[in-house]
């Protein structure tokens, strides 16, 4: 994995959500944000894919909707948006199960519910 391409991916997306933010603020529902974030990353060229069915194998079953990826990004980033009081351990385990899963390498938990963007990113690689 070039670390190089990796960080300009996710500088780009953090850039993306900045930009959200500042034109919606907090508040709203985490679907506006996705639906948004969506919409700024590909005007910038960015190849985001939305609800990506992540499958799971289960007593030797392949479960093919069992989670969503709210977005990934380039193929390398996985996007968990939130729009909550305060992000918890349990958001930061459900993006990493999402990694494991998905075998990403980089995710980004982000929660639009805050007063900056920059303090609602958390960076959880795989």
């Amino acid at each position: 994995m070039d670390r190089t391409q990796l960080n300009l991916v996710s500088g780009a997306v953090v850039d993306s959500a900045i930009a959200v933010h500042r034109e919606l603020g907090p508040g709203l529902l985490e679907s506006a944000y996705e639906a948004c974030l969506f919409f700024e990353l590909k005007a910038r060229g960015i190849a985001v894919h939305r609800q990506v069915e992540l499958p799971i194998e289960y007593r030797g079953h392949r479960i093919e909707t069992a989670y969503r990826l709210d977005l990934l990004v380039e193929q390398l980033v996985v996007l968990e948006l939130k729009a909550v009081q305060a992000i918890t351990d349990i958001h930061r385990t459900q993006l990493l199960s999402y990694l494991k899963l998905s075998k990403k390498p980089l995710g980004l938990l982000m929660n639009f519910n805050v007063e900056l963007m920059k303090h609602g990113i958390t960076r959880i690689a795989n």
